[in-house]
């Protein structure tokens, strides 16, 4: 039964049969039950294992308390786990729990770590690497046509290139880089809005810096979640937020940011704070292709300057350039 969930896996099935037999004599098979955890974000895999019955999600830990954690993949019978780490010698970057009851065939079973194992059969190990590097190859080969017919794949590319750490979001270097791309069409407007909480600096000194990142953080998963597909939200520099709209003119840009700022206003920071006596205060600046700029640099410098002006006007005010000398 070992042997048979062995030949089941490439790394395994060309072995001859006294290498799988030593693997099954150190191979143990375990039930976890449904909402176990295998192994957790950060463990050191000293083992592999085989999904035999069940199922493993495998699971994208929230990176701060208003995210929620997400199911990225569903390992079935017949997969292996922890191989890439084990060779590469990296921990998890993501959990593995059961998703119902499960049995896995852990290899090795019996307390040892599959280090240990290959150390003292150095010949299955040649044999196994071997196996392992034709895998790793043959998935390098079909990469680029993966992420061409990918694009979900593309999106989380992208924001390991172009991600803000502290907020998730696009950051300064990918809006200046995309926002080229949405301006290619004189017919099809395109709105940049870029918006600053006025009273951060009161947040920042009052409560604290930390206080200021989550206040940050709160605001860029609400902004998100409020944007949803309408548009593309950014960290663009310091307490500065910005969405691109693609298809908005001035008029329905404007509509949204109404909406925008009466969802700030209203967040609740009570959590950060400790308090329910601080609301936020926002002032945003929109810049509209081709009205007020025909390329992206000026479009994002004259969208940048509108939410200082707004703060010194009393704060809670949308703008747009020509407002900036009224």
């Amino acid at each position: 039964m070992k042997k048979e969930w062995l030949l089941k896996t490439e790394i395994f099935a060309s072995l001859d049969d006294k290498s799988l037999d030593l693997i099954c004599e150190n191979s143990d098979f375990v039930t976890y039950n449904s909402g176990d955890t295998i192994f957790a974000a950060g463990d050191r895999p000293d083992l592999l294992y085989i999904v035999v019955s069940g199922s493993v999600n495998i699971v994208k830990e929230k990176t701060h308390k208003h995210e929620e954690a997400s199911t990225i993949a569903e390992l079935v019978p017949g997969d292996m786990i922890g191989e890439l780490e084990f060779f590469t010698n990296s921990n998890f970057s993501d959990s593995g729990i059961a998703s119902c009851e499960t049995t896995l065939l852990k290899i090795p079973g019996n307390g040892k770590s599959f280090r240990t194992l290959l150390e003292h059969h150095p010949g299955i190990a040649a044999a196994i690497l071997y196996e392992f590097l034709k895998i790793i190859s043959r998935k390098i080969r079909n990469a680029n046509s993966l992420v061409r017919e990918n694009s979900a794949l593309m999106q989380e590319l992208k924001r390991q290139v172009y991600g803000d750490k502290l907020t998730g979001l696009y950051n300064k270097t990918y809006l200046e880089e995309t926002l080229p791309q949405f301006m290619q069409n004189r017919s099809e407007p395109v709105a940049l809005m870029l918006m600053k909480p006025d009273n951060f600096k009161f947040i920042n000194d009052t409560f604290g810096h930390e206080a200021g990142d989550d206040t940050l953080k709160i605001m860029a998963v609400e902004l998100s979640h409020f944007v949803g597909e309408k548009g593309t939200v950014v960290r663009y520099m310091g307490n500065e937020l910005g969405v691109i709209f693609s298809g908005y003119d001035r008029d329905r840009s404007y509509d949204e940011a109404k909406l925008i700022r009466d969802m700030v206003n209203n967040l609740d920071l009570s959590e950060v704070l400790k308090t329910d006596d601080v609301k936020l205060s926002l002032s945003i600046g929109i810049a509209v292709y081709p009205n007020h700029a025909d390329v992206s640099d000026e479009l994002i410098s004259k969208a940048h300057e509108l939410p200082l002006i707004g703060r010194a006007r009393g704060g809670n005010i949308i703008l747009f350039p020509e407002d900036a000398t009224a």
